[in-house]
């Protein structure tokens, strides 16, 4: 009789399906709990990009430059020789660096586009007319007046017509290092005293 039943349990196949199921059962977890784990931690990898990127954008538009009042427009001989504007930064902006090009390392670049020509740097200087410290950051509640100088393009052209004449279209496009860039499109009107005021 225990022979019999030694010779029963050694043909039963039952106890090792089971084992198999159970294998295949830890396999179906291990390779779920592996997909799970790399499907979040894709997640959190663009969750932290996305973070970034908002943070990128935020600081690109925190410093805004605005033209504050009239652009002006000194003119010798009926051709311009410097411009005039007046900027300041929108409320809740951080500051912007307008260390002039007097030094050489100017962190704003100030260019200029006509039909006939395009300059990518001018120089310029600036006037503290209301200001909250003795840096050259343009913070909110100051304005700086901002002096361009552009006795390089009448020097450089050819013609009367490349000079900022009358009737004259161009844009000049103010760079800060971040935040968004400023421009200026004017037209000089066709009678020019000293001083123009550009509409």
């Amino acid at each position: 009789m225990f022979a019999r039943l030694a010779q029963r349990i050694k043909d039963d196949q039952s106890g090792v399906t089971g084992l198999e199921t159970a294998i295949i059962l830890i396999a179906f977890v291990m390779v779920a709990s592996t997909l799970a784990y790399v499907v979040l931690t894709a997640g959190l990898y663009s969750s932290q990009k996305a973070k970034e990127a908002v943070h990128a954008g935020l600081s690109e538009v925190s410093a805004t430059m605005q033209l504050k009042g009239n652009v002006f427009i000194k003119m010798e001989s009926g051709f311009g020789t410097e411009m005039y504007l007046t900027l300041g930064v929108t409320q809740g902006s951080g500051g912007i660096d307008f260390t002039d090009t007097s030094g050489g390392n100017n962190k704003v670049i100030i260019s200029y586009a006509d039909e006939y020509n395009q300059y990518p740097t001018l120089d310029w200087t600036t006037t503290k007319l209301t200001t909250t410290d003795n840096d050259s950051m343009l913070d909110p509640n100051e304005l700086f007046l901002i002096t361009v100088d552009l006795s390089t393009i009448t020097d450089n052209a050819s013609t009367d017509a490349e000079k900022v004449g009358p009737y004259h279209q161009f844009a000049l496009e103010v760079k800060p290092p971040s935040g968004a860039v400023l421009t200026i499109e004017r037209t000089v009107p066709a009678r020019v005293n000293q001083i123009v005021n550009l509409y």
